[in-house]
């Protein structure tokens, strides 16, 4: 497998997945903490990761996979959702919580 049907395989797989620096636990940067602390808001409290530090070929990857240049990354149902910035404008529309209970 390449390193874009792995990252296929996890995004069909993890109804939500986050992609991200670091673990939601301890994450290694603003924009990954700001993704987490949103979806816990939401009452997330289960959601696949991947911290893409420890594997330069899905940080790369991840990049080309949803033509999105930075991470954090957050798919739900398969589908990229957005990064930090967006997702926070998301969750303060409302329109988050919809796409997060589809």
């Amino acid at each position: 497998m390449n390193i874009q049907d792995v990252i296929k395989d996890q995004v069909s797989k993890n109804r939500i997945m986050l992609y991200m620096k670091g673990s939601p636990d301890f994450p290694q940067c603003g924009f990954s903490a700001n993704v987490v602390k949103i979806l816990r808001a939401c009452g997330i409290d289960e959601f696949a990761t991947v911290n893409v530090l420890e594997n330069p070929d899905i940080r790369q990857g991840i990049k080309e996979y949803a033509n999105w240049p930075t991470v954090p990354q957050l798919y739900v149902n398969g589908e990229f959702v957005g990064g930090s910035d967006i997702l926070t404008e998301m969750y303060q529309s409302g329109e988050l919580q919809k796409v997060l209970q589809g």
